[in-house]
């Protein structure tokens, strides 16, 4: 019977009360009927529209960050899983667009910053732009909570310890205890990060491994055997006013 009258609600109404919503409280709503859960499964809909519009930044919005995120409900969850404001480098801020960090010019400091959520479990993907000169040292990967955010002196900060793992894009090295894993990708005269390109991070919680792609093309599994802790999107740079955007995808497209 529940059922019955929940479907029988028109969707221009389910429309206005979902936008009101919080997010846990929309994840119940398409537990009630099927009705509802196909109407909630358009992720384009008037509501996931709201929802961005009320919560994201409209310079976000409007920009072309988001331009591989295509459907509201997606940009919705890139904002979540954005950089963490409370989880950075006391020489790093986060933009108002939510998506950004911003270094800055502090002498002889690496500085780090960590996603708002962590994964241990599934298959994840985000972009990382670096959107100012890289300077000697700029490192993307992941971290573990435990993972330091600053150090004194420019050094590559994300690998330095066994809670993190990075690949520097300067030298086209894979870093993890404080040791070169040797070169990446394994390509002869491999070019190097070009300020502005976007790079896919995938991390493989069910087969341990980390993987990136530029310019849509795959370069190999990197990393090997992580651990079973929860691993957070992270960045560490040396470049003053440098500036790096982080935009999460969801599961990998395979093929």
């Amino acid at each position: 019977m529940v059922d019955l009258i929940a479907s029988m609600i028109k969707h221009n109404v389910l429309e206005v009360i979902f936008s009101y919503l919080d997010l846990s409280d929309l994840r119940n709503c398409a537990l009630v009927c099927r009705s509802w859960k196909n109407f909630l499964d358009d992720e384009n809909s008037d509501v996931w529209r709201s929802h961005c519009i009320r919560k994201l930044p409209e310079e976000a919005l409007k920009s072309d960050l988001l331009s591989s995120v295509p459907t509201y409900k997606m940009k919705l969850r890139a904002f979540y899983h954005a950089w963490n404001p409370n989880d950075c480098s006391r020489n790093v801020y986060i933009k108002p667009n939510g998506f950004t960090l911003h270094r800055n010019p502090v002498a002889q400091s690496t500085d780090a910053s960590r996603g708002k959520i962590g994964f241990r479990q599934g298959r994840h993907t985000w972009e990382v732009i670096w959107e100012g000169p890289l300077g000697t040292v700029a490192v993307v990967g992941i971290s573990t909570k435990e993972a330091a955010l600053q150090c004194h002196g420019y050094v590559a900060l994300l690998g330095s310890d066994d809670q993190s793992w990075g690949w520097n894009l300067v030298e086209n090295h894979l870093l993890h205890n404080g040791d070169a894993q040797g070169s990446y990708p394994l390509l002869n005269n491999a070019p190097k990060y070009q300020v502005g390109e976007r790079i896919r991070v995938i991390l493989d919680c069910d087969d341990n491994t980390l993987s990136f792609e530029k310019n849509y093309e795959f370069l190999g599994v990197a990393f090997r055997g992580l651990p079973d802790k929860k691993l957070y999107p992270t960045v560490s740079a040396v470049y003053g006013n440098t500036e790096v955007s982080m935009v999460y995808l969801g599961p990998p497209l395979d093929g």
